[in-house]
């Protein structure tokens, strides 16, 4: 194998296939990134079994060949090589890969790419295309809200389901739930279901970003409980998860007796500064909402939060309030990541009593919901 690519390139490559290494693996192999000529490409590949990543670049290629590499010993070499065109060159009788940039070459060891475990190929035409912009936003909507303890793994997934033109993704620690809904481009032929972890599609999401508008295909290989995502250059394959997602649809209040009208900016600036006081103790943060009592008297709200080891803090949020007055707490720390992800100017805050679920979706937008569970007031 002998191959000449750009640096630039070649370093983006390697960053995003070395997000599915597997760090701490009793198979030396999955520690690698594997190396390989692909029909006048390079492709380069990494998985720990549970998530695979592979990226194709453009290259000149002499040779043909493929290797596997130490990823760590790659990728920093890869990095700190000047802006120039990189020539991988094997030597198959020692399956060492000679890296020659500018002034420098480096000798790496490898190990035989057959050794790698195979990555599955996507049947592209019984995929689902998918909207790239709208996806990823899809993503950071939902998947921070999965639980991240092991001990329960259908929590630490997202929910996906598809029927007709219609795509929804949730995912609940227990605590929250983050609710996403939107239309697809072509109608599926029959409703799909599948529990993706939100690991994968959070490494989707940043391998993903700076794609552009380029189609994105979604495919469930038959009898494989995998889920591959394909893009032009790029494909990430993960395991899904087995078992049977809550029902969330349940959890959620039919209605609510207060709506709480704030501007998004306002109140995540409010609930940064409490945190700052809440994080030492239980991330409690108190909200006294307050309905409008006349011209002279707007709506507000008072959030406030205290600490033994750190103090108090209370914050006034401007707020239209429509219904009845209400002092309730909830984890400001779930409070300000939902924040993060809504995009409208205004948020709306619906609630009913200070032992039930609250609402939190972004005004003038039905496609996002995000309940959120209330804490104990001593």
């Amino acid at each position: 194998m002998k191959v000449h690519v750009k640096q630039s390139q070649l370093a983006h490559s390697v960053n995003m296939v070395s997000r599915a290494v597997s760090p701490r693996s009793t198979l030396p192999v999955l520690s690698n990134i594997l190396i390989k000529t692909d029909q006048g490409r390079l492709r380069l590949s990494a998985t720990n079994l549970e998530l695979g990543i592979t990226s194709w670049i453009g290259a000149r290629i002499e040779g043909e060949g493929a290797i596997t590499v130490p990823s760590r010993t790659f990728t920093d070499l890869v990095s700190t090589l000047p802006s120039e065109q990189v020539v991988l060159t094997l030597d198959n009788s020692t399956q060492t890969l000679n890296v020659r940039c500018g002034t420098s070459e480096t000798n790496i060891k490898g190990i035989d790419a057959e050794e790698f475990p195979p990555i599955p190929e996507p049947d592209l035409e019984e995929g689902v295309p998918l909207n790239v912009t709208n996806f990823r936003e899809m993503v950071q909507q939902v998947a921070f809200a999965a639980s991240t303890d092991e001990a329960r793994p259908v929590l630490t997934g997202v929910l996906l389901k598809l029927d007709g033109e219609h795509i929804t993704m949730a995912a609940t620690d227990g605590f929250r739930i983050s609710i996403r809904e939107d239309d697809i481009p072509n109608p599926v032929s029959r409703p799909i279901e599948a529990i993706i972890p939100a690991r994968a599609l959070v490494e989707l999401s940043r391998v993903m970003s700076g794609s552009g508008e380029e189609g994105l295909i979604m495919t469930f290989p038959p009898d494989r409980g995998q889920v591959i995502f394909h893009m032009d250059n790029l494909e990430l394959a993960s395991q899904l998860i087995e078992g049977t997602f809550p029902d969330y649809r349940a959890i959620i209040p039919p209605n609510f007796k207060t709506h709480t009208l704030l501007s998004t900016s306002g109140l995540l600036k409010a609930c940064k500064q409490a945190e700052i006081i809440a994080r030492d103790g239980t991330n409690v943060a108190r909200l006294n909402i307050i309905p409008e009592t006349g011209e002279a008297s707007p709506g507000t709200l008072e959030l406030s939060a205290q600490s033994e080891q750190t103090g108090s803090s209370e914050i006034l949020v401007d707020a239209s309030v429509d219904g009845v007055p209400l002092l309730v707490a909830f984890n400001v720390r779930f409070l300000r990541e939902v924040l993060e992800v809504i995009k409208a100017d205004n948020v709306w805050l619906e609630t009913n009593a200070a032992n039930t679920p609250g609402m939190l979706r972004p005004q003038g937008d039905d496609h996002f919901k995000h309940i959120i569970m209330p804490m104990h007031i001593s």
